[in-house]
């Protein structure tokens, strides 16, 4: 499922029975291990969180309800070389040794408590109504943006204004200046080429 879900797919659509997100993630990273696809749990969990996007937690409460407890958003944590070169600048041997100390500990700490994802729900069930509690992500809404025909772009970026006051940018249909290669952000379709 995390493969296919990685390549040529607009999205992948599966179940589960993790309690929490970050058991799901646990719960895939560690069949991925199991199955041999992976060796190295950070490298599997890394594949599981590129390709986990919301997280649809439906519950059955003790009267046999069934429900949308949750949606979660899984957001990857980018990875930003923090490292600094001012070890050139200094002029003892003290200096120099602080700087290299301060790059030695932010590759340890990288490498040994690196955070691969961060989560928030994005919609709860509370008191017998459902609430938006987080926006989604400037990422998600732009990969959701980019698969909408215009008319539910408009419903959509009417939706983020009302209930976060998100205005995304305007999407772009076709330059008229294409060199008639590609559409320049939006579009089924290309221009074809004059020469």
């Amino acid at each position: 499922m995390i493969q296919s879900a990685q390549v040529a797919s607009k999205f992948t659509l599966f179940t589960h029975h993790a309690k929490t997100f970050p058991d799901l993630v646990t719960a895939l990273r560690n069949s991925m291990l199991r199955a041999g696809v992976f060796k190295d749990e950070k490298t599997a969990e890394e594949q599981v969180v590129q390709v986990l996007n919301f997280d649809i937690h439906l519950v059955k409460d003790f009267r046999g309800r069934r429900y949308i407890e949750r949606i979660t958003e899984c957001i990857p944590v980018e990875e930003k070389n923090e490292y600094t070169f001012d070890h050139r600048n200094e002029k003892t041997l003290e200096g120099k040794f602080d700087k290299f100390m301060d790059n030695a500990t932010i590759f340890f700490t990288k490498t040994t408590n690196r955070e691969l994802f961060k989560y928030v729900n994005i919609m709860e069930y509370q008191d017998g109504t459902y609430v938006l509690t987080n926006p989604i992500s400037e990422r998600n809404i732009t990969e959701m943006r980019n698969n909408m025909d215009d008319s539910d772009v408009d419903l959509f970026d009417q939706f983020l204004d009302k209930v976060w006051g998100i205005k995304p940018k305007k999407i772009e249909d076709y330059d008229d200046d294409l060199d008639g290669t590609e559409p320049k952000k939006r579009g089924r379709k290309v221009k074809p080429v004059t020469t």
